[in-house]
C-alpha cells in the first residue's frame, strides 16, 4: 500500500454538512451483476466478508431475480446463507413476490424493489409501464412490511434517460411519492447514466422536500460517467442527505442502459468525507486492499482513483493481498 503521509488528507470541515454518513455499499450486488464473467459464490461471499471487515455497516448482498435476466446472481440461495451471520445489514433486491418469497425463506430482513422514473426504462428493465411496475411492487412492499422487513425503493433515471433525454423533476417526485405512500422506508435516487450535475441534484432534493418527502428517507446513487459523482454527492449532503450508495473499487454500471459506466467508488467517497471530517466508520486501507483483491479475481485494475493512488502498482498488477 502506498499509504500517504498520516496527516493526509488534511481534515478541513465545511459548514452545512452532516457529522456522519452511512455508506450503502452496492459492489457485491450492483457491481458484480454487471461483470461479464460469473464470479463464484465462494468469492462473492469472501468479498462481502472483507467488506464487512472494513467497517461498512450496510452491504447489499445479492438479488433474487430470475437467473435468465441476471445470470451473474443466480447463486443467491447459495450466497446469502454464507454471509447471513455477519453483524451488518444485508439488503437484497426482490423484483416481485416470487423474489420476496425466496428472500424471506432465507431470513432476509432488508429488501429492495427497483422502479423507474421514466416509461422507456420501465419498459426496458421491467417490461411494464411506470404505473404497472408500481402496481407490481405494491403487494411486495405490503407483504414485506407485514413481516417487519425494511424496504428500500430504488428509483432509476432520476436525472436523465438514454431514450427520453431530460427527465422533468415533477415526474421523479411523483414516483418517489408513490413509493413512499406504498410503504417504502427509504428511497435511493439513481443517476443511472451519470448525467446529473449539482444544480439538478439540488433542484430535485428541494422539490422532494416541498412534496413532504423527508430527507432522512433519501439516499443518492450516482454514476461517474461524466466525472460528476463526488460533486453531486457533496450537493446532496448540503441538502441534508446522509445515506450515499457507493461501490467498492467503482464496480458496476447498468445492463439495461449501455451508456452507464461505473458507480461512485466507495474509496473515492471515503477519501472526500475523511477530508471533510465526516465520519463513515470505514477503514480506508482495508477497503482498498479488498478492492485490489477483487480486481485480481476479475483480472483487471480497479477504476477507482483512490485505489490506484493508495495501492500503486499493486492495483495494476492484480496482485492478491
Amino acid at each position: 500500500m502506498n499509504t500517504p503521509h498520516p496527516g493526509l488528507p488534511m481534515t478541513v470541515p465545511a459548514e452545512g454538512l452532516p457529522a456522519r454518513v452511512r455508506i450503502h455499499e452496492v459492489g457485491a450486488r450492483d457491481g458484480l451483476q454487471n461483470e461479464k464473467a460469473i464470479v463464484p459464490a465462494a468469492v462473492k461471499a469472501e468479498f462481502v466478508r472483507r467488506l464487512a471487515g472494513t467497517g461498512l455497516t450496510t452491504i447489499e448482498a445479492t438479488s433474487f431475480v430470475h437467473p435468465k435476466w441476471v445470470p451473474q446472481l443466480a447463486d443467491a440461495e447459495e450466497l446469502f446463507p454464507a454471509v447471513a451471520d455477519l453483524p451488518v445489514d444485508l439488503p437484497v433486491l426482490v423484483p416481485n413476490e416470487r423474489g420476496l418469497d425466496r428472500a424471506l425463506a432465507l431470513g432476509a430482513r432488508r429488501v429492495a424493489v427497483f422502479a423507474s422514473a421514466t416509461e422507456s426504462f420501465a419498459k426496458a428493465n421491467l417490461n411494464r409501464t411506470v404505473d404497472e411496475a408500481l402496481a407490481m411492487f405494491a403487494p411486495v412492499v405490503a407483504r414485506a412490511k407485514a413481516a417487519d422487513v425494511h424496504v428500500r425503493g430504488y428509483l432509476s433515471m432520476c436525472f436523465g434517460d438514454p431514450w427520453e433525454g431530460a427527465v422533468p423533476v415533477p415526474q421523479v417526485v411523483r414516483v418517489c411519492r408513490a413509493l413512499l405512500d406504498m410503504g417504502c422506508d427509504e428511497l435511493s435516487l439513481g443517476d443511472t447514466i451519470g448525467v446529473a450535475t449539482p444544480g439538478h441534484v439540488g433542484a430535485l432534493l428541494t422539490a422532494l422536500t416541498e412534496a413532504d418527502v423527508p430527507v432522512d428517507a433519501l439516499g443518492v446513487h450516482f454514476h461517474d460517467t461524466y466525472g460528476q459523482a463526488l460533486s453531486n454527492t457533496l450537493t446532496a449532503l448540503r441538502h441534508g442527505v446522509t445515506t450515499v450508495d457507493a461501490s467498492a473499487g467503482g464496480l458496476g454500471g447498468c445492463p439495461y442502459a449501455k451508456s452507464a459506466t461505473g458507480n461512485l467508488a466507495t474509496e473515492d467517497l471515503v477519501w472526500m468525507l475523511r477530508g471533510l471530517g465526516i465520519d463513515t466508520g470505514v477503514d480506508l486501507d482495508r477497503l482498498v486492499a479488498t478492492s485490489v483483491w477483487m480486481a485480481a479475481h476479475l483480472g483487471r485494475p480497479s477504476p477507482s482513483r483512490t485505489v490506484r493512488a493508495l495501492a500503486g502498482s499493486g492495483a495494476d498488477s492484480h496482485q492478491e493481498q
